[in-house]
């Protein structure tokens, strides 16, 4: 059983893929306790993977896209099996990490690895896009286990003005490198 914040569908706000539709798998319970965290990642049900590939054909009918988040959706050792059934019935799944912990994934799984501390070198590797917050500052310490990232997302801590001014400040210094990602889900008010 997987315990499960909510599953829903909408677009994808951040990243490379803003402005794509996705059903949203919200998996509860995270590793780590960030202070600036904005996701109520608390568990509101359990599910079987099974169920859980029902509520994403409820949720978003043929979209063919399903983002796996969280928390921490790689906490829950039933992930993988949720991402190998989700590919079975068709989906292609991206999974949102803090990139903590350890998880052999397949090859055509999109990994977004957002660090918040820690960072398994593994996941660091694996990582299609590394997505780093800015909160009044760039996390610079972060930048050398991503060193075989050609873009690195830089996103705002809440989209408060200081943040965005740093961000693109950042960006606009570093411009081979560095991309900007806004969180466009909460300008336009969706999930």
């Amino acid at each position: 059983m997987l315990a499960v914040a909510e599953v829903f569908y909408s677009i994808q706000g951040e990243g490379t893929w803003t402005g794509m539709p996705a059903v949203f798998v919200r998996l509860a319970g995270c590793n780590l306790a960030c202070d600036f965290c904005d996701t109520d990642y608390s568990t509101k049900s359990y599910a079987g993977v099974d169920d859980l590939v029902r509520a994403v054909r409820a949720a978003g009918g043929d979209c063919p896209a399903v983002i796996l988040t969280g928390g921490e959706p790689l906490a829950q050792t039933e992930t993988p099996a949720l991402i190998d059934a989700l590919r079975r019935d068709g989906r292609r799944v991206h999974v949102e990490s803090n990139g903590t912990i350890f998880t052999a994934l397949p090859d055509d799984v999109w990994l977004c690895v957002s660090p918040k501390e820690r960072v398994d070198p593994r996941m660091a590797e694996r990582a299609n896009e590394a997505k780093l917050i800015v909160d009044e500052r760039v996390p610079e310490e972060q930048l050398p286990q991503f060193a075989g990232k050609s873009v690195i997302l830089l996103q705002p801590e809440g989209n408060k003005p200081r943040n965005v001014a740093v961000a693109l400040d950042y960006v606009k210094a570093h411009p081979q490198r560095f991309r900007l990602s806004l969180q466009t889900h909460k300008f336009i008010g969706v999930p």
